[in-house]
């Protein structure tokens, strides 16, 4: 058995000591209990996560792709993201670049 440390709120704490009390059992085994509970609830599911893949990167368009001064609208358009018309979009360019 492994021995561990947990930090509760103090109002948490003495719940959970009435309750063990009352039910005539340790803190440690009403936590006990209540985590093989919480467990059952939420059984692993091994060969899901084993087949689970990191998903492929969306080609952004390299340099073009800044060219465009509604690209903030063009990327967000469909995802209910952007409410605006791209023409309200304002580009900022630093002084003396191209």
């Amino acid at each position: 058995m492994i021995r561990t440390q947990i930090q509760l709120p103090d109002e948490l704490y003495r719940e959970v000591k009435r309750v063990a009390a009352e039910r005539e059992m340790s803190l440690a085994e009403l936590v006990r209990r209540g985590l093989e509970t919480i467990l059952s609830r939420f059984p692993s599911h091994p060969e899901s996560r084993a087949t689970w893949e990191l998903p492929k990167p969306r080609p952004l368009g390299g340099d073009a792709f800044f060219e465009n001064r509604d690209w903030r609208y063009d990327i967000n358009e469909g995802r209910g993201v952007v409410r605006e018309k791209p023409s309200n979009y304002r580009t900022r360019r630093k002084s003396g670049t191209t």
